[in-house]
């Protein structure tokens, strides 16, 4: 599949993928070796600015943690086609790894990350299907609802 496929197949689901934000502390955003692209942590942002805060089950419904999860992935897959050129190089997504700023009580973290699973598969078909994790926290950065980091084979 082409990168252009990719990205129609987003875009058909009504996303596209964001400008990319560059790292604000020590590390970088992709980082690819012996054929394996690891993304660091994506937060949501809309025009460069995160959004939304709060915890889900708290400040943040279950569908808003959802949407946001959604930005993180795009994000994720931006920092992608700007390291590897075209996302069409990617052969599997291998791994995604979910961070829930989760209120009290709040155990619908593997929903709040499936809207990442979903639309890995969307975009991919068959290769975005991974294994994956998706943990309850306490706070993530910038007072985020949702992190994800993804691991991609490449070609």
């Amino acid at each position: 599949m082409t990168g252009a496929d990719i990205e129609a197949r987003l875009a058909a689901q009504g996303h596209r993928l964001p400008e990319v934000v560059a790292p604000a502390f020590q590390y970088v955003a992709v980082v690819v070796h012996r054929g394996v692209a690891y993304v660091s942590g994506q937060i949501p942002r809309a025009g460069g600015q995160a959004f939304p805060t709060g915890k889900a089950g708290a400040e943040i419904s279950l569908e808003q943690a959802q949407r946001a999860c959604e930005a993180c992935v795009l994000q994720a897959l931006a920092q992608l086609k700007a390291q590897l050129g075209d996302l069409g190089r990617v052969s599997r997504i291998l791994k995604v790894t979910g961070f829930v700023a989760s209120a009290p009580g709040f155990t619908q973290q593997p929903q709040v990350i499936d809207a990442a699973s979903e639309l890995l598969v969307a975009a991919f078909g068959e290769p975005g299907r991974h294994a994956r994790v998706a943990v309850g926290v306490a706070e993530l950065p910038r007072g985020v609802p949702v992190e994800i980091e993804l691991v991609a084979a490449v070609d």
